[in-house]
């Protein structure tokens, strides 16, 4: 869960710190006060895109850190392994983000940097969103199936599995047929182009690396005055009356001469003479060196134009001879499968007709298994309707097939096949008795579409590894009985998961575990955003003013007072 929430000068945030507890954490506030920024900030942890406008103005830069405490082989563990990532002996994760004036983000793990990539693979892990976002999801339909799948990943997890991994293969082989279809016109074409260019470069008979070979050669002949002039002075300092090799000689002879006097001077002697061959060695290695300087002017002239080959070869093919020889073998393994094309396109031909009829069998298999979870998921979700007030109201999950010419020939008929399967997913609602099943997105109201989507995520809760879930004004649209049906609710899920919900509403409020109260105080010159945890009076005070409005009296803190107490009953029994 998240223990505790860290922002500095973060949008008009200048230093905020929450410690969140267990269970229904609710944050409350007036409208403006900035409650949608702690949202933005949590959304940062999680992988959000960052901006220069969340930088508090006038300030450097903007600092978000989030602390998470998760039980032990928890999959967030398992992201940060695989991306070599140290994880706490006692399963805390300190997630931390800045982001400066200039817009560039800095994101540490544990304290270690990590890219965007990584935190954006564990985030989803940490901490899930819900709000008007999701109810707005709910009237997507083709985001229907993946509620559904989460929902029944148990059952179908398997089968999913086993369909996807053929897909793939289906996928990728289609593709491959339908390039190898392309006009015989085209073909020919880039057949002659790559034929060309295997031709110049095959022309050019190059070796691995020989254009570092060459730009040494070609060094070393435009210096090989400065070579010749260095190799004989250095042959004559070491060769010759009075030169090293001689003073090393004597230096030599006069050791052994004396060093039967004194054992401490034997392994000088052994270096000297080690020395002595050694510099013999190298004056030998030099005079021959020297003979062997035989330059003419034309090598130089080869070398140039070697390179000068290999340079136009290099703007055309790679970056140097390596690559140019291995896009030379990618081009001549294109050109085989294209010389045998007719045999190739029969082998992919049937190679899909295969690969279609396992299909078809996985695919059949995968949609009834789904079929199965959505009558029970829908059962589920009047179940849970039933309990936030909507009693009469119908639920269904139409889970049908499309025909398609080109698709998947199954039990007789073509059906358009995707990575999910060969389902189309739809929900259907009938809010009231005697109307017929309809599209949700058609039909369901603002207040009617918060419960549909609290009743599946209540549904979802007890089925993921999240152990954070955030409601952002989720109860929006409704009130009375239905707002007080949505705060049990939001009870229940938080009996199995923490929870963070941000209201409007004094039925939620009121059955708090932890309540904050977020303010916006501005002054002549600047403007804040503060959140502090309230105490039980505080809260019938936060209370009172969520059901008087700016005006609190006596009979609001009365009635703030009755409802918390309510609350706590209500709490003990669900």
């Amino acid at each position: 869960m998240l223990l505790e929430l860290s922002i500095r000068n973060f949008a008009i945030i200048k230093s905020v710190t929450i410690s969140f507890q267990k269970g229904l954490n609710i944050l409350t506030g007036e409208t403006g006060a900035g409650k949608s920024i702690i949202i933005d900030a949590l959304g940062l942890l999680l992988g959000g895109r960052a901006s220069t406008d969340f930088v508090r103005y006038g300030e450097t830069r903007a600092e978000v850190e989030g602390l998470f405490e998760l039980p032990p082989g928890h999959p967030a563990f398992s992201v940060c392994e695989n991306f070599g990532v140290q994880v706490e002996p006692d399963g805390t994760l300190l997630v931390r983000r800045d982001i400066s004036a200039q817009g560039k983000s800095i994101i540490r793990i544990n304290g270690q940097l990590v890219t965007l990539a990584i935190l954006r693979e564990l985030g989803p892990w940490l901490v899930t969103v819900h709000g008007q976002h999701d109810t707005h999801m709910l009237m997507q339909a083709d985001k229907h199936i993946h509620w559904l799948d989460s929902y029944g990943e148990a059952e179908m997890g398997s089968a999913k599995k086993e369909y996807s991994h053929l897909y793939v293969s289906y996928a990728k082989t289609k593709q491959d047929l339908e390039r190898m279809s392309r006009n015989e016109r085209e073909l020919v074409q880039r057949i002659d182009l790559l034929q060309y260019q295997l031709n110049e470069i095959e022309a050019a008979s190059l070796t691995p690396g020989e254009d570092e070979k060459l730009s040494m050669q070609r060094k070393k002949w435009m210096n090989i005055e400065k070579l010749f002039d260095g190799i004989q002075d250095a042959y004559r300092s070491l060769h010759g009356d009075q030169r090293g090799m001689e003073w090393l000689g004597h230096a030599m002879s006069e050791l052994e001469r004396i060093s039967a006097y004194d054992e401490q001077l034997l392994p000088i002697l052994e270096n000297v003479q080690s020395a002595y061959y050694q510099v013999e060695d190298a004056v030998l290695n030099l005079r021959q060196l020297a003979d062997r300087l035989d330059f003419e002017p034309v090598q130089l002239q080869e070398v140039e134009r070697r390179l000068d080959l290999i340079q136009t070869l290099k703007r055309k093919y790679g970056k140097n001879v390596d690559e140019i020889l291995e896009y030379a073998a990618t081009i001549q393994d294109e050109l085989d499968e294209m010389h045998h094309y007719d045999e190739r396109l029969q082998q992919l031909e049937k190679r899909l007709v295969e690969l279609a009829a396992d299909l078809a069998v996985e695919a059949s298999e995968l949609s009834m298994i789904r079929q199965g979870c959505a009558v029970k998921l829908a059962e589920d979700i009047e179940q849970q309707l039933r309990e936030l007030h909507m009693e009469r109201a119908r639920f269904a999950i139409d889970v049908r097939h499309v025909p398609d010419e080109d698709g998947v020939e199954i039990e007789g008929s073509k059906w358009r096949v995707d990575a999910n399967g060969m389902d189309t997913v739809e929900f259907l609602i009938s809010p009231n008795p005697g109307e017929p099943l309809r599209p949700l997105a058609k039909i369901a109201s603002g207040g009617e579409l918060s419960r549909v989507m609290l009743a599946i995520k209540t549904i979802l809760a007890g089925t993921d590894q999240v152990q954070t879930l955030i409601f952002d004004e989720v109860d929006t649209g409704v009130s009375g009985r239905a707002a007080q049906a949505i705060a049990e609710k939001l009870v229940r899920v938080a009996q199995k998961r923490q929870v963070l919900c941000i209201t409007h509403l004094p039925q939620v409020a009121s059955l708090a575990d932890a309540h904050f109260l977020i303010q916006k105080n501005m002054s002549e010159h600047e403007t804040t955003t503060l959140v502090r945890g309230l105490s039980e009076e505080e809260r019938v005070i936060e209370l009172a003013r969520m059901l008087g409005g700016a005006e609190v009296t006596t009979k609001t803190e009365e009635h703030a007072r009755e409802m918390i107490l309510l609350g706590q009953k209500r709490k003990a029994v669900t």
